[in-house]
């Protein structure tokens, strides 16, 4: 071999040799849904001890897309399947697919209401604040305060929207930001539960593992008629409704079923279908590691519920196209 092709060679070598360092010893930003949070958080501390780190910020999927489609992130994540009109901003390409699933509590702080069990058509009338007290829910006496958000949610989008199922008297829509007519807002998930937490007499919609300490989870009516409290079998049972489409996305704001808990949702990670250079391989071991046993495996643990055979084995495949 010549000189001129030993260096050509080793070249090569050395350019693959720092694409591979650089993927090992990548540090990624995420950024959106406060939903899936804790079950991000979880796996990407897990993952740290793998030689990738990821920075996942909380910020409400209306933020994270924000940040995806300005391409300060390396990957977006939120509760919402991103909008056509959006894709089509993204030159990169979009690669969205669903990591985990969930249901949305309607979650109270009242002291003396050990059970709460509320209709659909009760569920829209509090949230409208058409229902002012507990004593008009037969469970426990004093004004209600309602807390919704207050940022752009993939969240609020997903409760809103079976809220639009449940009842034709919804009339603010389904939407990451609505006007609600009474309440007071928190931001994330987080924020919310916070302030449930601190004001006795409070109902508001959670992620179901943010239901802790002195908050308590409703039982809601479903299609079926029958009352359901939001839990791991409920969540499967209703997310078994849901049919993706080509983009991977899909809803069921009212499922079918006795068993299913009526507000259940996917939540999405929206990653680059191009241009990832040498962090390509970082970006497609994280996401996948969502989607390994050792992250789905955990889910019911952190208040979520894991991915079924089908809608798994779809989003792995997705993960797989993530290019350089």
């Amino acid at each position: 071999m010549t000189f001129a092709k030993k260096a050509l060679c080793f070249g090569i070598l050395g350019s693959m040799a720092a694409g591979l360092a650089a993927s090992a010893q990548a540090t990624l930003n995420g950024a959106g849904a406060s939903f899936p949070a804790p079950f991000y958080q979880s796996a990407f501390a897990s993952l740290a001890g793998q030689g990738t780190k990821v920075n996942y910020q909380s910020v409400g999927s209306g933020a994270g897309v924000r940040q995806f489609l300005k391409g300060t992130v390396d990957f977006g994540a939120t509760d919402e399947p991103i909008k056509a009109s959006d894709a089509a901003k993204v030159k990169r390409g979009v690669i969205q697919f669903p990591s985990v699933g969930g249901t949305i509590a309607v979650a109270f702080n009242k002291a003396d209401c050990a059970d709460l069990k509320l209709t659909q058509k009760q569920v829209v009338d509090v949230f409208l604040g058409k229902i002012k007290t507990w004593d008009a829910l037969k469970c426990g006496k004093g004004p209600i305060t309602i807390v919704h958000r207050s940022d752009g949610s993939g969240t609020t989008f997903a409760f809103t929207n079976s809220l639009s199922a449940f009842s034709p008297a919804w009339n603010l829509g389904a939407e990451k930001s609505v006007k609600w007519p009474v309440g007071v807002g928190g931001k994330g998930n987080e924020g919310v539960a916070g302030i449930l937490t601190n004001t006795p007499g409070s109902i508001g919609y959670v992620n179901q593992a943010f239901v802790k300490g002195n908050l308590k989870a409703a039982a809601i009516q479903n299609r079926s008629g029958a009352f359901v409290k939001p839990n791991l079998k409920s969540g499967i049972a209703a997310l078994s409704n849901i049919k993706l489409d080509g983009n991977l996305a899909g809803e069921e704001p009212n499922p079918a079923g006795a068993g299913s808990y009526p507000i259940s949702t996917l939540t999405w990670i929206l990653a680059y279908d191009n241009g990832n250079g040498p962090k390509a391989g970082a970006v497609r071991k994280a996401l996948l590691y969502l989607l390994s046993p050792a992250a789905q495996n955990r889910a019911d643990d952190l208040g979520y519920v894991p991915l079924s055979n089908s809608i798994l084995a779809a989003s792995r495949k997705a993960v797989a196209r993530i290019s350089d």
